[in-house]
């Protein structure tokens, strides 16, 4: 089920995977260089309902509107205010998330918006070769429980990179930062996909 919802930012959807009796909603928002098809967004989007979840796939205005770059960081914590009215409708806890990109904004909003938690899937922690730049004050800032999964071989900030905080981190073994993983791995694509879900559920139904 689809939601067309106006923002500040622009005209966003949010597409609804909705469980039967749901106790927490998840929010995923997408990256800067793709959409809500991202392997690892479709498959918690898959998993999550059956496990008490309702999940919803949110797309930023800029995507919507067909375009093929990101705006500023700071449209899209407009876009991510606009939606959440929406999310919380339901009358549940909401568990801001998303991929790259949609991590960090989350990340960002979760405080202010009244977020019960964070999950960030494949946090870009520094643009890849430039670890100097990092963005971990991001993730450290969320003021919320926060899980990271992150691709074992992500140029964009490897799981060993990461540094200490309240945050739990889960490790995609071979993963690149679309938790691809080639084809010399000792595991499958199929298997790395389920890791993430798996962590994805064991720490949401940690959540209450």
């Amino acid at each position: 089920m689809s939601e067309i919802i106006e923002t500040d930012a622009g005209t966003a959807r949010i597409t609804w995977h909705k469980a039967r009796r749901a106790r927490l909603v998840l929010a995923l928002g997408h990256g800067a260089g793709g959409g809500i098809e991202a392997r690892d967004l479709e498959a918690v989007a898959d998993v999550l309902p059956g496990h008490g979840v309702s999940v919803a796939r949110v797309e930023q205005p800029w995507r919507v509107a067909g375009k093929k770059m990101a705006p500023a960081p700071k449209t899209l914590d407009v876009g991510w205010r606009g939606i959440w009215p929406a999310l919380a409708k339901p009358g549940l806890p909401v568990v801001a998330g998303g991929r790259s990109a949609g991590a960090r904004v989350a990340c960002r909003t979760a405080t202010e918006l009244g977020a019960a938690a964070v999950l960030a899937l494949a946090f870009p922690l520094h643009p890849p070769g430039k670890p100097e730049k990092s963005r971990a004050e991001e993730l450290l800032g969320a003021g919320v429980p926060t899980l990271v999964v992150q691709g074992g071989n992500d140029p964009w900030g490897k799981p060993a990179e990461f540094p200490e905080g309240s945050h739990e981190l889960v490790e995609v073994p071979y993963g690149d930062h679309g938790f691809a993983v080639p084809k010399r791995a000792e595991i499958n694509q199929e298997q790395a996909l389920e890791i993430l879900t798996d962590a994805v559920v064991q720490w949401t139904g940690s959540l209450g």
